[in-house]
């Protein structure tokens, strides 16, 4: 069975504003009106709501029960907290839109994104990663200038990307 928006809202009540749900209606394993419906996390961090035998990740249900129809794209949290489902925070976005606003990898040390140490040049490598292809953009003596030519690519691409 599908799941409609009609069944959601009659199951749920969902605040734009908390980006919080809660059960309208008494459910199984203790679950009670008002009550908190959802699961904190999935594993890997985002919020989950059961419901009719499925589980559900809250931020699309969020988007589902707002907008009435299913988002075409990810969902991405604008301020990457998981767990903060505000409608204010979700926003539709390509895979590749969504994985720009990733926080930067533990492994990263020069603490800008797309920028590295190449330890056989001895220089700072920039490279960006767009629509599945990876884009070098040349060795730097200076980390700020590595890092200036991630940013250009990055809105150069992300522009490049609206318009087509």
């Amino acid at each position: 069975m599908t799941l409609t928006v009609e069944r959601l809202r009659a199951a749920v009540h969902y605040d734009p504003v908390t980006g919080v749900f809660v059960w309208k209606e008494s459910r199984a394993r203790g679950a009670r009106i008002g009550g908190s419906a959802g699961i904190a996390s999935n594993g890997i961090g985002y919020a989950r709501v059961g419901l009719d035998g499925r589980r559900y990740l809250a931020h699309r249900l969020a988007w589902f029960y707002v907008h009435g129809e299913w988002p075409e794209n990810d969902i991405d949290h604008i301020n990457r907290r998981r767990l903060d489902n505000r409608m204010l925070n979700l926003r539709q976005a390509t895979r590749s839109e969504n994985l720009q606003n990733k926080a930067l990898s533990e492994k990263n040390t020069s603490g800008r994104k797309g920028v590295y140490w190449h330890k056989r040049a001895g220089k700072w490598l920039a490279q960006i990663k767009a629509d599945g292809k990876h884009h070098y953009l040349g060795l730097f003596s200076d980390i700020e200038l590595a890092a200036r030519a991630y940013q250009l690519a990055s809105v150069d691409l992300h522009s490049h990307r609206e318009t087509t």
